[in-house]
């Protein structure tokens, strides 16, 4: 394909092949516990420091949180990263976000419980075919979601997470940029729609939000007429249009704990449960429906990746010093500056 055809429309994303459900033998209490112990001990030893994501399992968040670590959104592990003084960053999540903390922690150890463990949205924007689409529009701005690889980041001018988008795209439209957003065509659609921007969307999505399902979800809204309806704005247009709050993970689970509801409907990864459950424990949370008519189950929305990880495999690279994420230092450098942009616009609005 020439770069003179390699227009949205044209683009042919690569098959996103989702992995195996992992067989993670059953723990007793007593299993459990021992093991957690252990890795409580390994970190220490190790001088290191566990990060998780919302998306993870809980007794992995509960643990982060035990250990002094923290449960955030991939941006935050990573800038939790920068200001720990712990040498090792054991980041369970998927690759993209142990890749963002080596680039923003080059002279720390990375150690992921499985580096297998990727993302829909990055492996639908490989890097040889979006620096071509970029190429092929040198006029426009490129702005990358986080949920990229390093060589995606460090093709664009800036990398944004869903909490800060629609304030940096403001930003480049008041200032009349062109923008080429990639690689969720969902949250790209929405943020246009909020910002009114000029913007080329890649068609990429995550394989999560992109199975929730208007119709199911009326269903279920007439079956709880008083919940709040709470969406991730990776989710499909139609799903978006029913929300009451449109926001991050972090958003979301902000919602939760404020709005004055007991009901919950929620769009996203079935891990975020753990966290609303902490700051809302006495309100109902109601999984958004992801299928329809004939399906095995009323909802799916858990990330197969996410799933990759467990105790069992945090403690193995503890005491092994596998699956350490490493990233070129100039490659670094690179995708560190569109970070870096982003960090440093964030702390001006603070500000």
């Amino acid at each position: 394909m020439q770069h003179s055809d390699l227009t949205a429309d044209a683009i042919v994303l690569p098959k996103v092949v989702t992995p195996d459900h992992p067989l993670v033998p059953k723990l007793s209490i007593e299993e459990e516990t021992a093991l957690k112990n252990h890795i409580k001990d390994l970190l220490k030893r190790n001088n290191a420091v566990l990060v998780a994501h919302y998306y993870t399992d809980g007794k992995i968040q509960n643990l982060a949180e035990e250990t002094g670590g923290c449960v955030a959104d991939s941006l935050e592990m990573a800038r939790f990263g920068m200001e720990h003084p712990a040498r090792t960053l054991v980041v369970a999540g998927v690759r993209f976000m142990g890749e963002t903390s080596k680039i923003l922690n080059n002279d720390k150890r990375i150690l992921m419980p499985d580096l297998s463990a990727t993302c829909s949205l990055d492996d639908c924007c490989p890097a040889d075919l979006f620096s071509a689409f970029c190429d092929n529009h040198p006029d426009h701005t490129v702005v990358v979601y986080a949920n990229t690889s390093a060589r995606v980041k460090a093709r664009s001018d800036w990398v944004v997470t869903s909490g800060i988008a629609l304030e940096i795209i403001k930003y480049l439209a008041k200032n009349g940029e062109k923008i080429i957003w990639a690689p969720d065509r969902h949250l790209g659609r929405y943020i246009q729609s909020q910002t009114g921007a000029e913007m080329i969307l890649w068609p990429g999505s995550c394989i999560v939000h992109e199975e929730f399902r208007a119709v199911a979800l009326q269903r279920i809204r007439k079956l709880h007429p008083a919940a709040a309806v709470l969406v991730h704005p990776e989710s499909p247009h139609d799903v978006i249009c029913q929300a009451d709050v449109v926001g991050s993970t972090t958003a979301l689970i902000k919602a939760v704990g404020n709005m004055p509801n007991t009901e919950f409907i929620v769009a996203t990864d079935a891990g975020i449960f753990n966290k609303m459950r902490q700051i809302a424990p006495g309100k109902t949370l109601i999984e958004a429906p992801t299928a329809g008519d004939g399906a095995t189950c009323q909802s799916c929305a858990h990330c197969p990746w996410m799933e990759m990880n467990s105790l069992q495999k945090l403690a193995h690279i503890l005491e092994t010093g596998e699956n350490e994420i490493l990233v070129d230092a100039e490659l670094a450098a690179k995708a560190s500056i569109p970070i870096t942009r982003m960090l440093n616009f964030s702390k001006m609005i603070r500000l």
